[in-house]
């Protein structure tokens, strides 16, 4: 491994690190209902990553998005979807169904090969089209054992999929791209907030102070994990990176088992063997492929 990789990979795991060790934090704010817990995270991301791009004098792109109304739009877009995601985690969490959010994250990568196909016209390997089978069977066999469609997980794997797809091809970098986005949910934000306020029902300020900074730490909480990972996605190949994701979800999976002691059958656990099986096909044969790439590069940079 390269000196350049060895941050890269320490930049991912912590930024993963801290997405799988989300729940607990969430479970702070649980007397908080999940859309008033999504506003704070709105609004205090706002106001950090202004101060960022204040302090780093980052502000040409903001002429890019004025003259050209179609990048505007694809933020709009990707922050709704954000918001999807956001405001079903934080719901997730705060109604004992961790385990159910981290199977979103497992099956994230293979949604990402399925719109790959549909939206990009790429074309799945064998290995990868026999993955998403195994994904398949397992969200079936989780719908027929509970009597229902695992929702929570395919709601947060969808739109978090659809986000990155819409993120992959953005003219923006993340930290730009995250205050656009936020940007674009302040008005809305503000809106309910006030709606709460003028009610009295607002949790914010709360008659204790933890509360009200945790909901404050709702900022740095957003904010940081995505700039590490942004610092190591740069310093490291998309295997390695495919690889340290799967530190979120086993992370959450985990905390849902063990902290939170969720339910979870030897019936539910045959759905996410097959979930987990599919995902072990989709990285050995991700892994190969990107060996033998780099196989058939050297000689070509030998010679």
């Amino acid at each position: 491994m390269s000196r350049r990789a060895q941050p890269g990979v320490l930049y991912a795991a912590l930024a993963f690190t801290a997405w799988g060790l989300f729940p607990i934090y969430f479970h702070l704010v649980t007397t908080v209902p999940a859309a008033e817990v999504l506003v704070h995270r709105v609004l205090w991301s706002l106001v950090l990553l202004m101060g960022l791009l204040l302090w780093r004098r980052q502000w040409a792109w903001v002429a890019q998005v004025v003259r050209q109304p179609k990048v505007l739009a694809a933020f709009a877009a990707s922050a709704v979807l954000l918001s999807v995601n956001w405001l079903t985690y934080i719901w997730s969490v705060n109604n004992g169904h961790v385990v159910d959010a981290s199977l979103g994250y497992f099956i994230n990568p293979l949604v990402n090969v399925l719109l790959g196909y549909t939206v990009l016209h790429e074309r799945p390997r064998r290995a990868q089209w026999a993955a998403l089978s195994l994904a398949a069977l397992g969200v079936l066999w989780l719908t027929l054992q509970a009597g229902q469609v695992p929702w929570i997980a395919l709601v947060l794997a969808a739109s978090f999929g659809c986000y990155g797809l819409l993120r992959k091809v953005a003219v923006l970098g993340p930290l730009e791209g995250l205050a656009l986005e936020t940007v674009i949910l302040t008005p809305a934000a503000l809106i309910a907030l006030g709606l709460w306020l003028q009610h009295g029902t607002s949790s914010f300020p709360a008659p204790d102070i933890g509360t009200d900074l945790w909901l404050i730490g709702l900022g740095p909480l957003t904010t940081v994990p995505l700039l590490l990972f942004a610092a190591g996605a740069r310093r490291i190949s998309m295997t390695t990176l495919g690889l340290v994701q799967y530190v979120s979800p086993t992370l959450q999976f985990a905390l849902g088992l063990w902290l939170f002691h969720e339910p979870f059958s030897a019936l539910r656990l045959v759905g996410f063997a097959f979930i987990w099986t599919a995902l072990a096909i989709y990285t050995i044969d991700g892994w190969r492929v990107s060996r033998l790439a780099a196989a058939s590069a050297a000689p070509a940079v030998a010679g």
